[in-house]
């Protein structure tokens, strides 16, 4: 890993893309169609928390592709979400046919479940936003990385991108977010204080905004969920991931005005009005 000599860019609210009012005669499918593959047994919080932010974050239509387990549990609490019960990846066919982007990986483990999943998500040529066990399981070279890919790694996650430890990861995160963004041809944000974003041709840029009250679980799994549907209503890979992260960030530090114990479902509603504040949705 080579020390980074690149510019850094700031991300302010004033140097960020923006969504594009919708027209008066906008419908649903004009807006993407994002599909959540997520949820071993176990772990099926994760999925549901990914799709609750990419419906908030306005993609049209929001699917997810779980255990059998997680359906009822999907359907009470995300009626708006069609939830798929997958038992094999035969069954992934059709739901990956109707989307335009994936979130892969959380809570996805790394059963042959999840590896069947993963492999078949993997070649389907379309936007792609993949974390947690998708990224454990792109380390051990399970399988490549399709192309129009953003990765979005923890320090632990990037550590095993590039097989070197945490420590030296995090001694140079610039360099190290550059190495993962080429090495894998695909925009990478790496999570933690002022989280880095860059791209595959070297443009890197930092979020010097947050709070470690958003040091909990699930907090990543709604950032995925925020980039996808950025990603669903017509972003662009790199300023769709920077405007997530600011709008992530920016969330955490209004709910961290009510001190510990803030869950990541709470983040929804903070980042959907700071969404619309910096891109309403009528001119």
């Amino acid at each position: 890993m080579m020390p980074h000599n690149k510019p850094v860019r700031s991300i302010y609210a004033d140097n960020l893309a923006h969504l594009a009012p919708r027209a008066t005669d906008s419908h649903k499918g004009q807006l993407g169609h994002v599909l959540v593959i997520a949820g071993d047994l176990g772990m099926g919080g994760a999925g549901l928390l990914s799709a609750q932010a990419a419906l908030r974050c306005g993609a049209g239509m929001v699917s997810l592709a779980t255990r059998e387990q997680h359906i009822s549990a999907a359907l009470s609490r995300l009626p708006e979400v069609m939830a798929c019960a997958i038992r094999s990846s035969a069954e992934l066919r059709a739901p990956l046919q109707r989307a335009t982007v994936l979130v892969v990986g959380p809570g996805l483990g790394q059963s042959s479940w999840s590896r069947a999943l993963l492999s078949c998500a993997a070649q389907r040529a379309i936007a792609q936003v993949w974390d947690a066990d998708a990224l454990n399981l792109l380390a051990q070279g399970f399988c490549s990385l399709p192309e129009h890919c953003i990765l979005t790694p923890h320090p632990g996650e990037a550590a095993r991108l590039l097989n070197i430890s945490t420590e030296q990861l995090q001694s140079d995160r610039c360099a190290a977010v550059l190495a993962i963004a080429q090495r894998y041809n695909a925009v990478t944000v790496l999570k933690g204080h002022h989280s880095l974003i860059a791209t595959p041709e070297g443009e890197l840029s930092c979020v010097e905004r947050g709070h470690p009250v958003m040091a909990g679980a699930g907090f990543g799994d709604v950032l995925s969920g925020v980039i996808a549907a950025l990603l669903a209503q017509g972003m662009s890979a790199y300023s769709a991931a920077c405007l997530a992260v600011w709008l992530h960030a920016c969330a955490g530090e209004q709910l961290a005005r009510q001190g510990r114990g803030v869950a990541a479902s709470d983040m929804c509603h903070s980042i959907r009005q700071l969404l619309e504040e910096h891109s309403p949705c009528q001119a």
